[in-house]
């Protein structure tokens, strides 16, 4: 090989060298702009999801009037820190954590919100109580169940009303003993992040109350029957004079 023709063998050689490592960070560059703005978007979510929940706290602490600067704020501050910290276990703590199963009462398999409770309800019991204790340091059991009733939508109430309707002699016992359930769901539902969630809480004590009025002589199917028939059939009627042509 001439000298000319090895001399331009040894250049070529070398610019393929020095281009490797620039080709490499150039390829890695992507990479590690996508994970910077991945984590950019997360904390921006974060920071936008914490201005929500505070404001959210406030906004019930607000409707107590309570008057008094002080205790406003540390009540909200202990509100806004128990619906952050089930945001994040909810959000760390996915169904897929729960392996696929069948629910051994019925026998079909666990659902997605059957797994995602599973996994909410793994959530250590101090968070419940540090938020239920924080209350009651400032406020009167009244209040307490009134911050209660804001997360779950006045569950309580509007469920106790349907009782009502269903059935309309209901006892005074059998009234305290049925609200008495659904305080207990309501309490418990606010360790869940989603409605749906809420709801299905609430379902375990409805199933609880009814199974009380079957075993306090009531029939629960036949009374739900009777109830639903009388409101179809009213239904029915405004409809039917609805449509009847103007006299």
């Amino acid at each position: 090989m001439k000298p000319s023709t090895l001399c331009r063998s040894l250049l070529i050689i070398a610019l393929a060298l020095s281009a490797a490592p620039l080709a490499a960070r150039s390829q890695a560059q992507p990479a590690a702009t996508d994970t910077r703005s991945a984590y950019t978007k997360t904390a921006e979510a974060t920071a936008k999801s914490d201005a929500e929940t505070e404001k959210k706290a406030a906004e019930w602490v607000g409707s107590l009037n309570l008057g008094d600067a002080a205790k406003e704020s540390r009540v909200a501050s202990v509100i806004a820190t128990h619906l952050k910290t089930i945001r994040d276990w909810h959000n760390e703590h996915p169904y897929t954590t729960v392996p696929a199963g069948i629910n051994p009462i019925t026998g079909k398999p666990l659902s997605t919100l059957d797994r995602q409770m599973i996994a909410d309800s793994a959530m250590p019991k101090s968070v419940h109580e540090n938020l239920m204790t924080g209350l009651r340091k400032d406020l009167t059991e009244e209040q307490v169940e009134a911050i209660l009733d804001k997360y779950t939508i006045g569950k309580v109430a509007f469920t106790m009303k349907g009782y009502k309707a269903i059935v309309p002699d209901l006892t005074a016992e059998e009234e305290k003993t049925i609200l008495g359930f659904l305080k207990q769901a309501r309490e418990e539902a606010v360790d869940y992040k989603s409605m749906p969630q809420i709801s299905a809480i609430f379902e375990i004590y409805k199933t609880k109350s009814e199974q009380y009025l079957n075993s306090n002589g009531r029939d629960w199917k036949k009374m739900y029957k009777a109830y639903t028939d009388a409101a179809k059939a009213k239904k029915a009627e405004a409809a039917k004079q609805q449509a009847k042509p103007a006299q």
